[in-house]
């Protein structure tokens, strides 16, 4: 039975990914900071899809916790997927550095050794994936979170294309507006997003899974973001991040 770690996996994205993988047979390493959350995840679906389940509580900002990823990543899985974020809300000038910091050992620096510690075994066995869940906001410019995100897509495709001639796959995945906690979370007010905009976790992290198995290195899950992207490109980045900074948090 292959082996699924997922981080973040207790809500949102990340869970919706447990339910999926579970449902496809994957005994899941499931990773969050909340210990007693992640037992009753774990719980409920190994009640639900009778697969194996393991739960390792750790904080991706910490480097000890990351370290203790790491060590059970070369232990060796057929998926990972890197899912822990977090938002700020307001302006970029208004977010304490520490904070800003935090959020870039979390979407980049714990990314990176996570993926690093998955590949060599990966790689050697000549077959994994990992997923990188970043963000549409990494085709635009909104302070700190969406840099983080493009980071993560950059980071994502150059190690696919060094993966060229192997059967392990890098994805970023990259979600528009998702009906999770994320957005309550950060205190963010949503109230400017359209309501035709958001989408469910489970039916990305569908879109995710279908564009990891035809090998694509960017998944946009869903035509209107598909769409947004595409003419986001085609629009001068200075008022693409003025329309950014108006639509979705304030």
């Amino acid at each position: 039975m292959p082996t699924a770690l997922i981080t973040g996996a207790t809500a949102g994205i990340g869970a919706a990914f447990a339910r999926r993988l579970a449902a496809d047979g994957f005994s899941l390493v499931l990773v969050a900071r909340d210990e007693e959350r992640l037992r009753s995840s774990a719980e409920t679906l190994h009640r639900r899809y009778g697969v194996k389940t393991e739960t390792l509580p750790a904080d991706l900002a910490v480097d000890e916790d990351i370290a203790k990823v790491e060590e059970r990543l070369r232990e060796g899985v057929e998926l990972l997927v890197n899912n822990a974020g977090f938002g700020h809300p307001g302006s970029f000038l208004d977010v304490p550095v520490a904070d800003e910091v935090r959020m870039l050992k979390v979407h980049c620096e714990a990314v990176l050794r996570l993926t690093l510690a998955a590949l060599p075994g990966m790689r050697e066995r000549d077959r994994g994936a990992v997923v990188n869940v970043a963000s549409v906001a990494a085709f635009f410019t909104r302070g700190t979170y969406s840099a983080s995100k493009a980071w993560v897509v950059n980071f994502s495709e150059s190690a696919a294309a060094e993966l060229t001639g192997t059967r392990v796959r890098v994805m970023a995945l990259c979600p528009g507006f998702v009906r999770t906690e994320f957005h309550d979370r950060a205190s963010m007010d949503t109230s400017g997003i359209p309501g035709f905009l958001w989408l469910s976790a489970d039916k990305v992290v569908a879109a995710a899974m279908r564009d990891l198995a035809l090998g694509a290195r960017v998944s946009v899950p869903d035509i209107r973001y598909k769409v947004i992207v595409g003419v986001g490109r085609l629009v001068p980045r200075g008022l693409t991040g003025q329309v950014s900074r108006r639509l979705g948090r304030r």
